[in-house]
C-alpha cells in the first residue's frame, strides 16, 4: 500500500510539472528587455525618426515587487516614447499588480486586441497585461500607434 501511495504522489507530482507550470508563465525575461520592441518597429509604426533604445531600470510599481526595465527610445522634433516593462513571478501577481495600478491610472478606457487585458489612462499611456508580463507605453499621445505598438509587443510574448 505504501509503494502504491508513493508512486502516486511521484505521478502526482511529475503532472504538476509538467502541466501546471507552463501555464503560468507567458514568457520569460530576454537578457535585453527592449528587443521587444525593437526601433525599426517603432519608427515603422508611429511613421516619425527614433533612436535605439537607451534602457534603464524601471522603479518597482509597490515595495517590494520586482523592477522593470525602462526602454527610451528619443526622436526628431521632441518626440519621445517610454516602454516600460516588468516580468511577474506568477500570473496571479502580474494580475493583482495590474489591477492595483489601474485604479491607480483612472479613469481608464479598456482596449481590445492588445494581451489579456490593456487600458489607455487619461493621458492616452497604454497598460498592458500578458501572462506574467505588464507593459507601459507613453509618449507622444497618438492612440492608434501606441495600440498598434502594444500588439506587437504581445505578439512578441
Amino acid at each position: 500500500m505504501t509503494r502504491f501511495v508513493k508512486g502516486i504522489s511521484r505521478t502526482a507530482a511529475l503532472w504538476a510539472l509538467a502541466w501546471g507550470a507552463p501555464g503560468a508563465r507567458a514568457a520569460t525575461a530576454p537578457a535585453y528587455p527592449c528587443s521587444l520592441l525593437p526601433a525599426a518597429t517603432v519608427i515603422k509604426t508611429a511613421g516619425a525618426s527614433f533612436g535605439a533604445p537607451r534602457s534603464s531600470v524601471a522603479p518597482r510599481a509597490f515595495a517590494h515587487t520586482v523592477q522593470g526595465t525602462d526602454c527610451n527610445y528619443v526622436g526628431g522634433s521632441g518626440k519621445y516614447l517610454l516602454f516600460r516593462i516588468c516580468f511577474d513571478p506568477s500570473a496571479g501577481d502580474a494580475t493583482t499588480r495590474f489591477a492595483k495600478l489601474r485604479m491607480f491610472y483612472s479613469p481608464s478606457t479598456p482596449v481590445s486586441g492588445v494581451g489579456d487585458d490593456a487600458y489607455l489612462d487619461a493621458k492616452g499611456a497604454l497598460h498592458a497585461l500578458k501572462g506574467i508580463v505588464r507593459y507601459r507605453e507613453m509618449g507622444q499621445g497618438h492612440e492608434a500607434p501606441t495600440k498598434a505598438l502594444g500588439a506587437l509587443v504581445a505578439g512578441e510574448l
